[in-house]
C-alpha cells in the first residue's frame, strides 16, 4: 500500500451511494470533489415517489443528505462535468475534469426561476422522462443542488428574454466550457445504472401503444412533484385506468437480454401499485410475475402486505404479447395461468413493464481506469479479499449499482464501505474542537421569544391530507409567533434559504418546522439556523407526517386538528429552548467489534490499517464463525 497522503477524494457519480461516501469522508475532515455529469446531484433517487418497504418519502430521506453535499465545507459539488481524463496511482492521480458550461454565473444565480417563466422553448423534460415539458432555460427540478439554472445551448434560440429578466444579471452566453485538473489521492466509482430501454423488447408495444409505460415513467405519474401531480393518467387520453397491470423481468432473466435478477423489481412493483391503492382504492392491480424474489429486510413482508391489506394480484405467467385494441386503445394482454397449461387474454386500461437494470452505457471511465467488468458490464469486484467495494485498482474503489443490480440501502452501506476504504489512502486531519457558546447565545438565551414556523407541504404526502394553509394561520396567531409560512418542500436548498433571511429579517431567535421523519431533518434544520447565527439547539421540529398525514388519511378533518396541536405543543416547547453547547470529551481512539465472523474481522482489518486499535470479542473458542 501506498504512504497516505492528504490529498482530496474524487468521487464519479453523485447519486445516493456516491453522496453516502462523499459525507463519510467530509465528517472525516477529508477534502472531497464530488463529480455528477447531469445539473444537478441526486441521482435515479430523486425521481422516486417513495420507498420500499416503509413507503418513506424518497426526496424527504434523500432532500437532506443533497443539502448536507451542498454547504459542507469539505465537499465541493462539480455538477454538469464530467471526469475525462484519469492518470497516476494510488495516492498520486491526476483527475481532469471537464466543467460544461451553464451559461449561468454560479457565484450570482439565486435560482429564482425567473429565467425558465419567462424562456418561451420548450422541450421534453429528461427528469420526467418525457411526460412533461421544460424550458431551454430551466432548473431540474424544485429541490435541485445546486439550485442554479442552467441553459440549453443546443435548443436556445438566444433570444435574450432570460437576460433581460435575470435581476441578478447572471446569465452570460459567453461563459465557456472549463477543464481542471485534480490531484487526488483516491477516487471512488459511483456511475450508477441505467434502465433496459423497453422498446428492445418489441412483443409488450413499448413506444407503439402510448398506454404501455416503463416502471420509472409510471413513479412519476404517482410521484406528487410529477408531472400530473401524483394522479395516475393514460397518456392515450388523460382518463384515470381501472385496471392496470404490471410486468416483472423485461429483459432480466432473458437470455436475449439481460441473463440476471435486477433484484429490485418484484419490490418497487409491489410499492408503486400500493402507492395507486392509496390514491384510488377502488383500481384493480395485478402483477405478472415469473418469480418472486424479495432480497431485504422486511422485503416478504412487504409482499404480503400488498396482497392481504390492498387488494393487489400477483400473477404467476409472464405475458407472451400485448396487443392494443383498436378505438378504445385498451391493452389485451395474452399470458399463461398459473398452471401453465391455458393461455388468458386480459383487458387492461394501462401496462407498467419493469425492465432489467443495466450498466452505465458511460464506460470510457472504466477503460482509463483499467477496470475490468464482468459479462454483462457492471464492475467486477477484487474478490481476493472478499471487499466488494474493491475494483481490483488500487487506489481506486467503488459502489453503488455500477457493481451490480442493488437497492438503496445496499447502495448506501456500499457507499460507506467504500468511503471506508478510501481513507486508508490518504492521511485524515484532526478535529476541530466545538465552539463556546457565544455572547450573542447568552443574550438569545434572556431575550424574549421570537418564533419563527414553517409548516411544510412536502409535495403532497402531507399536503394531500393535512390542510397546511390552515394550520399555517393557526401557527400564525400563537403567542410569541412573530413568522409562520408554508413552503412546499422545507428540505430544498432554496428553502433553506428562506428560513435563513426569515431569522435575520424578523430577528427569530427560536424556529419551529412542521415536517417529517426528524432522524434525517433534525440535523438539516440545526445547521440552517447555524448558518444563520442561531445556537442549533434553539430548534423544535413537530413530525405532521408520520404523526398526522400517514395515520389519518382517511380523515383530513382530524389529521389538520391534529395538526395544529403538534405545532402548538412544539411552539410552547420552543419558548423553554436554551442555547447549548457540545462537550468536548477526551476519548481512547479504539473500537470495540464484537463477533469475528468475515464481516467483523473484515470491519476490524480496514479499522486497524487505518491506525486505530481494535477489540476483536468472539464467543466462540475461534475467530471465522460460518467459515469454520
Amino acid at each position: 500500500m501506498a504512504e497516505p497522503t492528504s490529498k482530496p477524494v474524487v468521487i464519479i457519480g453523485a447519486g445516493i451511494s456516491g453522496m453516502r461516501a462523499a459525507l463519510d469522508l467530509a465528517e472525516m475532515g477529508v477534502k472531497v470533489l464530488l463529480v455528477e455529469k447531469l445539473p444537478s446531484i441526486g441521482g435515479h433517487m430523486s425521481q422516486l415517489d417513495k420507498t420500499f418497504p416503509t413507503l418513506d418519502c424518497s426526496m424527504c430521506i434523500q432532500g437532506p443528505w443533497m443539502v448536507d453535499c451542498s454547504r459542507h465545507p469539505n465537499i465541493e459539488i462539480l455538477a454538469h462535468s464530467e471526469v475525462t481524463e484519469v492518470t497516476g496511482k494510488q495516492g498520486d492521480f491526476t483527475v481532469k475534469v471537464l466543467k460544461r458550461t451553464r451559461r449561468v454565473d454560479a457565484e450570482k444565480c439565486t435560482g429564482c426561476g425567473d429565467c425558465q417563466r419567462v424562456c418561451p422553448i420548450e422541450v421534453p423534460n429528461e427528469y420526467d422522462l418525457g411526460l412533461k415539458m421544460r424550458k431551454a432555460a430551466y432548473i431540474p427540478f424544485p429541490q435541485a443542488v445546486p439550485n442554479i439554472a442552467t441553459i440549453d445551448i443546443e435548443n436556445c434560440i438566444e433570444c435574450m428574454v432570460c437576460v433581460k429578466t435575470c435581476k441578478a444579471e447572471a446569465i452570460v452566453f459567453d461563459i465557456s466550457d472549463e477543464t481542471v485538473a485534480i490531484n487526488a489521492g483516491s477516487i471512488i466509482v459511483a456511475t450508477g445504472y441505467e434502465l433496459l430501454d423497453p422498446s428492445t423488447v418489441p412483443e409488450y408495444g413499448y413506444g407503439r401503444f402510448p398506454n404501455v409505460v416503463s416502471a420509472l415513467e409510471y413513479e412519476r405519474m404517482v410521484s406528487a412533484s410529477g408531472p400530473t401531480g401524483g394522479i395516475v393518467m393514460r397518456p392515450s387520453d388523460g382518463r384515470e385506468p381501472h385496471r392496470i397491470a404490471f410486468i416483472q423481468c423485461v429483459g432480466s432473466r432473458d437470455v436475449n437480454h439481460c441473463s440476471y435478477c435486477s433484484k429490485i423489481c418484484c419490490t418497487y412493483a409491489t410499492k408503486e401499485a400500493i402507492i395507486t391503492k392509496e390514491h384510488t382504492p377502488e383500481v384493480h392491480i395485478d402483477i405478472l410475475y415469473n418469480d418472486m424474489r424479495a432480497f431485504g429486510k422486511g422485503f416478504e413482508e412487504f409482499l404480503v402486505r400488498g396482497e392481504t391489506e390492498y387488494d393487489i394480484h400477483y400473477v404467476k405467467g409472464i405475458p407472451s404479447e400485448i396487443q392494443e385494441e383498436y378505438g378504445t386503445k385498451d391493452l389485451i394482454v395474452r399470458h399463461s395461468d398459473a398452471k401453465g397449461h391455458s393461455v388468458l387474454a386480459d383487458k387492461y386500461d394501462l401496462v407498467v413493464l419493469c425492465p432489467a437494470m443495466v450498466p452505465s452505457s458511460d464506460t470510457m471511465i472504466f477503460e482509463q481506469l483499467g477496470i475490468k467488468t464482468d459479462e454483462s458490464g457492471f464492475v467486477q469486484p477484487d474478490m481476493k479479499n472478499l471487499m466488494i467495494s474493491e475494483t481490483g485498482v488500487p487506489g481506486v474503489h467503488m459502489c453503488g449499482a455500477v457493481h451490480m443490480p442493488k437497492d438503496i440501502p445496499d447502495s448506501v452501506a456500499q457507499g460507506s464501505a467504500a468511503a471506508a476504504l478510501a481513507a486508508l489512502d490518504i492521511s485524515i486531519p484532526l478535529g476541530q474542537e466545538t465552539e463556546a457558546l457565544t455572547e450573542e447565545d447568552l443574550e438569545l438565551i434572556a431575550s424574549e421569544p421570537r418564533i419563527g414556523v414553517i409548516i411544510c407541504s412536502c409535495g403532497i404526502n402531507i399536503a394531500g391530507t393535512v390542510d397546511v394553509a390552515e394550520v399555517t394561520q393557526y401557527a400564525s396567531e400563537l403567542p410569541n409567533v412573530v413568522y409562520s409560512e408554508n413552503l412546499l418542500y422545507s428540505c430544498s436548498s432554496d428553502a433553506q434559504v428562506v428560513i435563513k433571511d426569515a431569522i435575520k429579517e424578523h430577528n427569530l431567535n427560536r424556529l419551529v418546522v412542521a415536517s417529517c421523519t426528524p432522524r434525517t431533518h433534525e440535523p438539516l434544520f440545526r445547521a440552517t439556523i447555524e448558518e444563520a447565527g442561531l445556537n442549533k439547539y434553539l430548534f423544535e421540529l413537530a413530525n405532521i407526517r408520520e404523526h398526522c398525514s400517514w395515520v389519518h388519511q382517511a380523515d383530513k378533518d382530524e389529521a389538520t386538528s391534529k395538526a395544529m396541536d403538534l405545532v402548538r405543543m412544539s411552539v410552547a416547547r420552543a419558548k423553554l429552548l436554551e442555547a447549548q453547547e457540545e462537550a468536548v470529551t477526551q476519548i481512547e481512539p479504539s473500537v470495540l467489534v464484537i463477533g469475528a465472523g468475515v464481516a467483523g474481522m473484515a470491519a476490524a482489518d480496514v479499522i486497524a490499517k487505518k491506525g486505530f486499535n481494535v477489540y476483536l470479542v468472539e464467543k466462540q473458542d475461534k475467530v471465522g464463525g460460518f467459515l469454520n
